[in-house]
């Protein structure tokens, strides 16, 4: 049976491997001429299913008691000054040693809440903006930051969060657009595809062929070729399906650009955003407002896809907008409102506008539901509401509405439904990941490698530009350091070769701060795709890492080539290759070294800070600057601990120690003049120390890289700015915040006006 169910699936899988370019093409067109056509293809796949009596993977998300508090500062600790910033580091550091109490306060972003997001049923998230949905949507995916205390539970078909991987069974949709601007839209698609691997489908496609086989059921060959486009193997295709369905089909060889490169619109980065997730196999998804920076009829076009998707293959996906329009808003099943921290209604979309004409207010025919869910708990817009003219209007707070909803027939039902626990035997096997990564460690590899050299060589110009720049100053030095500044073998020629030696590491010691930079730069990208598990932190550091091998290759033999021989240093070609290797090795270390420093750092001010306060004190300390013998005695550890030591020992010991530095200097106490120059500054005076110190930069290089690829692991993106609340006249601050992700601030009369709101309690 096995090998009858391989023998089917290789057939189907060659058929769509022998496609051309233009039959896959056409292939593709075929099923999105139907897509307008009600997504017959959809349709067809699920009739199959059907007809086999297969059960698709169905995940119901419960969350019951979830409250949420946060910490801000108030007052005028809360503005961005110097002062501030300073104040609130050094307090940080007090009280992480239990020095100083913490003076932020304390308020709450999600008070007890509770709902369900059920399966084969899409569900609108809106509130206010500072009503706590990114908090909401991310305590579903698991995704809260640490700092963030959260009591209460979520459960996914009555597992809790810690006994499966939630990043891998659910896909959190940022609304930020972070991407490579140097890759296109569909490699950019591709490589998420690839790494995320076909998951379930491989499986659904495999137990679908196989029961179709026992039933002697001969299946539709083009619907066969479909299903086999949703597996691993045909990436490719799948990618092609989404850029379709998101129109990006048009710019999908188009680079997505960034401050540097033209590229996409913003909007279309926002679809980028969502088809990141939607070509993986992911059978759950929480979106947070895709719909910002979209036009209308394309949000509209993304969630009528996600609505059949959701309906016809079982899927669960919870979705907040702003402002969506009537057409789209009509495509969702549930609405869950949320306002101040708390759920106002969750329940069919048939029964919102019912619930709120028992408390007294109607939607105007004229105006959107959308926007009237939205401004009805508002106290500034919710009188021009109320439709009871006989009763006088009366500010209906957020809290009693939650009464109010508590004992509407909706909202008993979900409690009744909250009170039956979920039946854990009944949860299909295929419906929580277990698993980190939905491929194997050497495919991750693999596609991290490509990608890297993908950038590489869009980054060309950079490696041009370093090559073109080590060339000019190369050119200066020989010239400035010429054979006719200083005469080998006597003690008094020698000032010219330490200037050469020490410019020459100088330089490499700058030149590879550009790699700080660089390394800055991409790590927004890499914090997100590893918070969704798309591949680990060694993963994608490694190739890094390997890369930049021949890169420094190229170009500490371009330095050596063009200065060893014009300046005039030892003529053996063994002392010329070893010159070589000991600015090579340096320059590795320096590099992995810059790298550390950036992920420490993640931002470009303060790892710039940081790289140039390590620039500097290993320079100085390095031994040429200050020898080792006017260093104090209580300084002499930092001049064994600076790399750039061993790297100015080994070029130096390689110069200083050949033969035509071999002369006697006549003294009982000196043995040759090379000898004496390097004792002179404090270096080591024995050949085998070259190899030593060569050594040790090799191995500080892998130490470094070691630590990079740790601190990737185990350090986060840095924080947005928090909300912080501008009034610090209450003692008490129990009010709504916003999480840590949101960019704005709460103002001063949204902060009054929630504060009026529990006086109206």
């Amino acid at each position: 049976m096995e090998e009858s169910l391989k023998e089917v699936t290789g057939m189907v899988l060659d058929e769509v491997a022998k496609l051309g370019t233009e039959d896959k093409k056409q292939f593709m067109e075929c099923p999105y001429k139907i897509v307008e056509e009600d997504y017959d293809y959809l349709r067809r796949l699920r009739k199959r299913v059907d007809r086999v009596g297969m059960e698709l993977p169905r995940i119901e998300i419960r969350f019951q008691n979830l409250s949420v508090k946060g910490e801000a500062y108030v007052g005028s600790r809360a503005l961005p000054t110097l002062l501030n910033t300073t104040l609130n580091a050094v307090e940080g550091v007090a009280q992480m040693a239990g020095l100083s109490p913490s003076k932020k306060r304390t308020v709450n972003i999600l008070q007890d809440v509770k709902g369900i997001v059920k399966p084969s049923r899409m569900a609108l998230l809106l509130g206010p903006p500072g009503s706590g949905k990114t908090t909401l949507l991310k305590a579903l995916a698991g995704r809260l930051d640490n700092d963030i205390k959260v009591t209460g539970k979520v459960t996914y078909c009555g597992h809790e969060l810690s006994e499966f991987v939630p990043q891998k069974t659910c896909a959190y949709i940022s609304k930020h657009e972070l991407h490579y601007g140097q890759m296109t839209v569909r490699e950019t698609l591709y490589f998420s595809g690839r790494c995320m691997g076909a998951g379930t489908r491989d499986r659904i496609l495999s137990e679908l062929l196989r029961r179709e086989k026992e039933a002697d059921m001969k299946p539709n060959p083009r619907t066969s070729k479909e299903a086999a486009a949703m597996t691993f193997q045909d990436t490719s295709l799948i990618t092609d399906n989404i850029l379709k369905i998101l129109k990006l089909d048009s710019c999908a060889d188009t680079m997505v650009g960034d401050d540097m490169i033209r590229g996409i619109s913003g909007g279309e980065k926002k679809r980028v955003t969502t088809g990141e997730m939607l070509v993986g196999p992911t059978r759950a998804f929480v979106m947070d407002e895709i719909s910002t920076g979209l036009d209308s009829s394309t949000t509209y076009q993304i969630v009528k896809f996600m609505r059949k998707m959701v309906h016809l293959l079982d899927m669960t996906s919870v979705m907040s907008l702003l402002q969506p329009t009537p057409e789209t808003f009509e495509l969702f099943d549930d609405i869950i409102l949320l306002s101040e921290g708390q759920i106002v209604y969750q329940g069919p979309r048939d029964n919102v506008l019912e619930f709120f004409e028992r408390t007294g207010f109607k939607c105007p025919e004229r105006k959107g539901v959308a926007d009237f869910l939205q401004e009805v708990t508002s106290k500034k817009d919710q009188e021009r509401y109320w439709f009871r003219k006989n009763q006088p209007y009366k500010y209906v707070s957020v809290p009693q509405f939650v009464r109010a909803f508590n004992s509407f027939h909706i909202g008993l039902q979900l409690s009744e439904h909250l009170k039956v626990p979920s039946d854990k035997s009944r949860v299909h096997p295929d419906a929580l990941v277990s698993e980190k990564y939905g491929i194997s460690n050497w495919e991750l590899f693999k596609a991290c490698f490509s990608r890297e050299w993908l950038l590489m060589k869009r980054n060309s110009i950079v490696s041009i530009f370093k090559i073109i720049q080590i060339t000019i100053i190369a050119i200066i030095a020989f010239t400035t350091f010429s054979r006719t500044g200083g005469k080998a073998g006597q003690k008094n020629g020698a000032a010219n070769f330490w200037g050469a030696l020490f410019f020459g590491l100088t330089n490499f010691i700058i030149n590879a701060m550009i790699e700080l930079t660089m390394t800055v730069f991409r790590l927004p990208v890499f914090f997100k795709q590893r918070s969704s598990m798309l591949y680990p932190a060694w993963a994608f550091g490694l190739p890094i890492c390997l890369f930049s091998i021949p890169v420094s290759l190229i170009e500490s033999g371009i330095w050596v080539t063009l200065t060893y021989y014009s300046i005039g240093f030892a003529p053996a070609a063994s002392r010329f290759f070893k010159q070589l290797l000991a600015f090579f090795s340096t320059y590795q270390m320096t590099l992995s070294l810059y790298r550390f420093i950036a992920v420490v750092g993640r931002k470009l001010l303060v790892a710039n800070i940081l790289g140039f306060l390590t620039m500097v004190t290993v320079i100085v300390l390095g031994g040429f600057i200050i020898t080792k013998d006017d260093i104090e005695l209580w300084m002499r550890w930092g001049y064994y601990l600076s790399p750039i030591m061993y790297g100015q020992n080994a070029i130096s010991i390689n110069e200083f120690l050949d033969k035509r530095w071999g002369n006697l200097t006549g003294s009982p106490h000196e043995s040759t003049v090379g000898k004496t120059l390097l004792k002179e500054r404090g270096f080591f005076t024995d050949e085998y120390w070259y190899w030593i110190c060569v050594g040790v930069l090799l191995g500080l290089s892998l130490i470094f890289n070691f630590l990079f690829i740790a601190a990737l692991e185990f350090l986060n993106a840095p924080a947005d700015s928090k909300a912080m609340i501008a009034d610090d006249d209450t003692e008490n601050v129990s009010t709504r915040k916003l999480p840590p992700s949101s960019e704005g601030k709460i103002s001063q009369r949204e902060y009054k006006h929630s504060q009026d709101s529990k006086q109206a309690i």
